[in-house]
């Protein structure tokens, strides 16, 4: 394989939506990036060529730790072989994982032996997402109100992996034997900073987490990250926050030359949408959309799933292509709510929340394709992971980002297969975006 010898940053998302909010952060700040489905052939690799930064998708988020033992060792060492200056595992900003499912500890101790590093940096703060940390604890916004993770409306109550903890310390203890120091606001602020954290790194054997709680702190943490790097590559994990603290030290390095110019692509007759989130933040965006043209349409996940699957398919895509032949968008969804969550009897079905998702992906390709759509929104961070490789997608890159709602930018798909190729598309995670999202999305308007 070549080397792709211009790279700044190479990485991992552990989910889809996640992988996007990376690759909207950079591309936004004029790194070009390029967001694979899965490890390209070399032909499709150099097509990307001029590139800065390389991601690569995942499903670790809602995966096991024997999931990661097998499948995040090849993912990390291709990254590693692409020899950028920085390796990057991506992690939601909400940090809501368990020692079961999403392990963070877990892929840190693989990535960590991979990169035969004594320590790994974690970074999770991200003012540009409303997420910040003070002292080791994790705060996200909500509603216009500032939560301490464990007492947040929504993640306190995930419904696969609740945070129950704020002190991100302590979490990931749980989940790893690994330690985790901290270099906090005050270290990061001290006129000695960088003599402060070499002495806390010398002797670090585990993790080091990085607090960030505004841009200046942000800018801090960067310069540190940047100034620590070690030759060969160097891991580390956390939420985009990782990306927008090093787009300022990159800056001020004279390695990128700032914002960049997204031209509007303009409005799509119609659009489709499929939504596996329970979040509020999106009941609140579907309520917005059938409100504003677009015809909503609720289906029963069990049904989905259950013995009679293949009919309740086939009836889920004849009425969402009802709607788009005549004249409407359209927004199919499993779940208007967490009122109207199933997820415990879904669970009771061994890997439903996987071919769910895939069901979901398989519903909006038929839309795509019988309509001819050039433009379609998954909503959901699980069930983007798993919804888009029905689409045969093999690659994304940023058309549009949206800077008032950042991490669900419009995209362009790229591949072989001819319907969704050229497909305009969003992943948006259930807690991201503004209540008129999914219109905002069809006419193709920055927020």
């Amino acid at each position: 394989m070549t080397t792709q010898t211009n790279l700044l940053l190479s990485y991992y998302g552990d989910d889809l939506t996640g992988s996007t909010d990376v690759m909207e952060a950079l591309a936004s700040n004029g790194v070009e990036t390029v967001l694979f489905m899965d490890l390209p052939d070399e032909a499709l690799l150099q097509r990307f060529g001029h590139c800065r930064a390389i991601g690569l998708a995942g499903t670790s988020r809602s995966e096991t730790p024997d999931w990661m033992d097998e499948n995040l060792t090849p993912a990390f060492r291709w990254l590693k072989s692409l020899g950028a200056d920085i390796c990057h595992y991506k992690v939601c900003s909400t940090f809501d994982s368990s020692p079961r499912i999403g392990n963070i500890g877990k892929a840190v101790e693989i990535g960590r032996t991979l990169f035969d590093q004594a320590y790994v940096p974690i970074l999770v703060g991200a003012p540009q997402l409303k997420r910040y940390t003070a002292f080791g604890h994790l705060f996200a916004a909500y509603q216009g109100e500032v939560y301490r993770i464990d007492r947040h409306p929504v993640m306190s109550r995930h419904p696969v992996t609740p945070m129950a903890e704020a002190d991100l310390r302590l979490h990931l203890g749980a989940q790893t034997t690994l330690k985790t120091r901290l270099v906090d606001l005050c270290v990061l602020a001290a006129a000695d900073a960088d003599s402060r954290v070499d002495n806390l790194c010398r002797d670090a054997d585990g993790m080091m987490l990085f607090d960030v709680d505004s841009p200046e702190s942000q800018s801090h943490a960067g310069r540190q990250l940047w100034r620590l790097r070690q030759d060969g590559g160097w891991l580390v994990a956390g939420s985009s926050g990782v990306e927008y603290a090093l787009l300022t030290a990159w800056h001020n390095a004279g390695l990128t030359e700032g914002t960049k110019t997204f031209p509007l692509p303009g409005k799509a007759d119609r659009i489709a949408v499929v939504s596996g989130s329970v979040s509020p933040t999106t009941e609140r965006q579907i309520h917005h959309a059938t409100q504003n043209g677009f015809a909503g349409i609720n289906l029963d996940p069990l049904e989905l799933l259950g013995e009679n699957g293949n009919a309740a398919l086939e009836q889920a895509i004849a009425a969402g292509l009802s709607s788009l032949k005549s004249g409407e968008s359209v927004i199919l969804n499993t779940a208007l709510g967490p009122s109207a969550d199933r997820g415990g009897d879904i669970d009771r079905i061994p890997g439903s929340r996987h071919r769910l998702g895939r069901l979901l992906g398989t519903i909006l390709r038929r839309l795509v394709e019988e309509q001819q759509l050039t433009r379609a929104v998954i909503a959901g961070g699980d069930t983007s992971s798993h919804a888009l490789r029905e689409l045969h997608v093999q690659a994304l890159t940023t058309l549009l980002p949206l800077p008032q709602t950042p991490g669900s930018p419009l995209c362009t798909a790229h591949g072989t297969y001819t319907a969704t190729n050229g497909l305009q598309i969003a992943l948006k995670g259930g807690q991201v975006g503004s209540d008129g999202y999914f219109a905002q999305i069809r006419d193709g308007l920055q927020a």
